[in-house]
């Protein structure tokens, strides 16, 4: 069993090292390590009687430090793909909310056409090809790709400006 005046000595000795390992599991945050650190002899001095002087005691200070920063670092893991994922989840929950006002933006601009053009928009974003298009509605194929052109310049207009 470690004694007061021995756990004095033991983390005078093993503190440093300790640290460093800790630092390299950290990636450099120093305040991490040293929080891993504080950790790590807090579970030895709370676990002292379990040492059984199996192994050199740097060796199970070595062991428990380990645990301590992976076991930190798994639920660290476990909050950030939690937090990932509902940044995610809010993103596209935005995104589609935004997607939508656009799409009844676009439509309520599309009610302000005239009949036929509103029929030719409505075809050409159910991907009807130009030329059935043009025979539909008793058009030449190039008048229809000129109505089109004017068509999605109104829409984009009404859409920016609300006109």
């Amino acid at each position: 069993m470690i004694t007061e005046e021995d756990f004095v000595e033991v983390y005078t000795l093993h503190a440093p090292k300790v640290y460093k390992l800790c630092l390299g599991y950290a990636s450099g945050n120093q305040s991490l390590a040293k929080d891993w650190q504080q950790e790590t002899f807090m579970k030895v001095w709370n676990h002292r009687k379990s040492f059984k002087n199996q192994s050199s005691i740097g060796t199970w200070i070595y062991r428990i430090a380990v645990n301590v920063c992976l076991s930190d670092l798994r639920k660290t893991k476990k909050y950030e793909l939690a937090k990932r994922k509902t940044s995610i989840e809010e993103q596209d929950s935005q995104e589609d909310e935004y997607q939508t006002k656009k799409i009844t933006k676009m439509y309520s601009c599309i009610e302000r056409l005239s009949m036929q053009n509103k029929t030719l928009i409505l075809l050409e974003l159910e991907d009807v090809p130009q030329a059935t298009i043009a025979k539909t509605m008793g058009l030449a194929h190039g008048a229809v790709r000129t109505r089109l052109t004017r068509i999605r310049k109104t829409l984009l207009k009404c859409m920016n400006n609300g006109q």
